[in-house]
Parts: C-alpha cells; sequence; structure tokens
C-alpha cells in the first residue's frame, strides 16, 4: 500500500510530518511517501535516525501556503507543472504510483487542487468533505462539512450515497440509517434545501429515516447526516469548541480542590476515555469524497499523532475499496434515475 504525505502541511511542518512517517513505516513495515523539499527532508530524517529505506522521498520544492487564495491558489492548483506538494502529491494518485494522499495543509488549496488534477467521478458534481463525529454508543458520518457552502438538492443525494458508501466500508455499518441536518424532525421542516432534498432521499433506496435535529445526531439517532458546507462547517466547529470546552472545565474542576484532585485521580481512566474519544486528533482527517482519488485533509494544528490516525484511515479506505465502491452507487444510481424517467 502506498500513501502519499505532504510534508509540508502541518502548522509546524515538517517535523509532525517526519515523525508520523517514521511512525508508520515502522508500524507497518512498508513504503510511505514524503512529498516536499527532498535535501531539506532528507537531513532532517537522517538526523531524526529514521527507517529511510521505507521513506521515498519525491521533491517538491513549492507550496501553498494558508494565505494563498482566489486566483493565485487557483493556478498553483492547476497548472500543469506546478511543483507545490499537494500537486505533486496528488499527481501520484492520479498516475496510479500512490494509493491516497494525506494533507494537513490549506484546505481551499486542498480540495482545488485535488478538484483540477482528479476531477470528479463521473456522476459526481461536487465534492464532500466527510468528518466523523463521536456520538452516543458510536459515530455519525457528517459531510459535506465545508467544501460547498451552497448545495442543490441533488449535491445532498450525491454526498448521501458516498457518505453511506464510507460508513459501510471503513466503520462497518451495514445499510446506514441516513438523516438530513434540519431545525425539526417532521418533514415539513427546514429550510427550502432540506424541503426540496427530503423527497429525493426518500426515493433514493437508501435508508432514510427522515430529518434529525442536532440533539438527535449526538444521541445516536443516524449513522450518516448530510448537509449544504456552511450549516456543517459550523456544526463541525461548534462541536470541537465545545468538546474544548467541556475538558477545560473538567480539569479545573478537577484541580479546585483536594478533595476533587483525589476523585480525579480515581476517574482517570473514565476521563481518559472521555478525553479520547472528544480529541479530533483520534479521527485523523476528513476524506474528500467524489474527486477521482483518495484525498484525505486534517487540521493545520495536526501533531504526528493525528498524521498516524489520518494515514490509518487512508489505509482502511484503500484496503475496503472505497473508491471504486463509490464509483459503482453512483453509476447505480445514474442507472436507475434514468429507468425512473423513462418509466
Amino acid at each position: 500500500m502506498r500513501i502519499v504525505l505532504d510534508a509540508m502541511g502541518s502548522d509546524t511542518c515538517p517535523e509532525p510530518e517526519l515523525s508520523a512517517a517514521a511512525e508508520v513505516a515502522r508500524l507497518f513495515g512498508e513504503e510511505i511517501i514524503l512529498v516536499g523539499p527532498a535535501e531539506d527532508l532528507k537531513a532532517r530524517l537522517s538526523r531524526a535516525s529514521a527507517p529511510i529505506d521505507l521513506i521515498r522521498l519525491v521533491d517538491a520544492p513549492e507550496i501553498i501556503s494558508m494565505s494563498d487564495k482566489g486566483m493565485a491558489l487557483a493556478l498553483k492548483a492547476k497548472r500543469r507543472n506546478s511543483k507545490t506538494s499537494m500537486a505533486v502529491g496528488i499527481d501520484l494518485v492520479k498516475t496510479g504510483e500512490a494509493d491516497a494522499f494525506v494533507t494537513a495543509g490549506n484546505t481551499g488549496g486542498a480540495m482545488t487542487t485535488a478538484y483540477f488534477r482528479l476531477e470528479t467521478i463521473p456522476g459526481v458534481e461536487r465534492p464532500a468533505l466527510t468528518a466523523t463525529f463521536p456520538v452516543k454508543n458510536g459515530f455519525c458520518i457528517v459531510l459535506d462539512i465545508g467544501a460547498n457552502p451552497d448545495c442543490k438538492p441533488e449535491h445532498l443525494v450525491q454526498f448521501a450515497i458516498m457518505g453511506c458508501i464510507y460508513a459501510e466500508k471503513t466503520r462497518g455499518i451495514n445499510n446506514p440509517r441516513l438523516a438530513i441536518l434540519s431545525n425539526g424532525e417532521e418533514g415539513g421542516k427546514g429550510n427550502e434545501l432540506v424541503r426540496d432534498t427530503y423527497p429525493l432521499l426518500e426515493h433514493s433506496g437508501l435508508n432514510f429515516i427522515g430529518n434529525v435535529e442536532g440533539k438527535e445526531l449526538f444521541a445516536g439517532g443516524a449513522d450518516v447526516v448530510v448537509t449544504d458546507g456552511f450549516t456543517g462547517n459550523i456544526l463541525l466547529k461548534s462541536t470541537e469548541a465545545v468538546a474544548k470546552l467541556i475538558m477545560d472545565i473538567i480539569r479545573q474542576q478537577l484541580k479546585s480542590n483536594l478533595v476533587s484532585m483525589i476523585g480525579g485521580s480515581l476517574a482517570k481512566p473514565s476521563l481518559s476515555k472521555i478525553r479520547d474519544m472528544l480529541n479530533p486528533d483520534e479521527y485523523g482527517a476528513a476524506p474528500l469524497l467524489g474527486v477521482n482519488g483518495l484525498v484525505f485533509i486534517g487540521h493545520g494544528r495536526s501533531n504526528a499523532h493525528a498524521l498516524v490516525s489520518a494515514i490509518k484511515v487512508a489505509r482502511t479506505s484503500v484496503d475496503a475499496n472505497l473508491l471504486g465502491s463509490i464509483r459503482t452507487a453512483i453509476q447505480e444510481s445514474l442507472q436507475n434515475s434514468s429507468l425512473k424517467e423513462i418509466a
């Protein structure tokens, strides 16, 4: 299995990427590809006593920074001979030299580069960023979380198909329960997008259970939830902020007096499980579903642990033939739609 890691992605690159590459190489005993300024990376790896024989360096002297926007970003992403670490890494996936690409860099840059260089799967108009949310008794797959602020009903149907395949292939959820995020459980609730999408999902052949509010999402009421990227991004960032607030308050209270400190030491195993469940580093990266290749995008603040988690998610997706399954499901959906129109 050949995973490409963008060595110039994270806020503190390339140290987290180098550490992650070394750990993954030792863990799986397989080659991992690092893209970035090769000479600098080689010197850093030799000083770190990393398993160099399992880390392949591919030179990419340019980067897409967090400040790149608009036309400058589009040119870096689209230019045929672009030498950014994202372009070089994604091109390895496009040519079949690698199975998946992982980055903790500029989210917009990664999405734009993947869109231009890989294009979308036939039948998919918009790719969707996908997140795994911890919920009661398990997880919930939510998409889109930021790639598409404005969506049409047919886009949400495509997101639903891809999200259900992702839940089946990477989480082992058979026939996942699908819902659409809304401000009420009844079918008539929601904005125009939600109301127009509802009947399409009802006739999609998926296990659609209707609308879901935020409280039902976190109560484990659905396995896959679709929404537009504007709403999904607010949901994601609000959730992360609340999770951090909860952990900060718990830490403060446990240090407030001697009795609390003693109680905290006794409850440490349980608190550690809660911390891990709420820690985004445990989930690694969000897959960009819908592009014609496997691309995973992590937080800019990702540390080595988060990047290792991201690579594990990428490996699971490759092993489960996620891309092939999505292609098949989209084609079947298109075929069924054509047959309904003929009928």
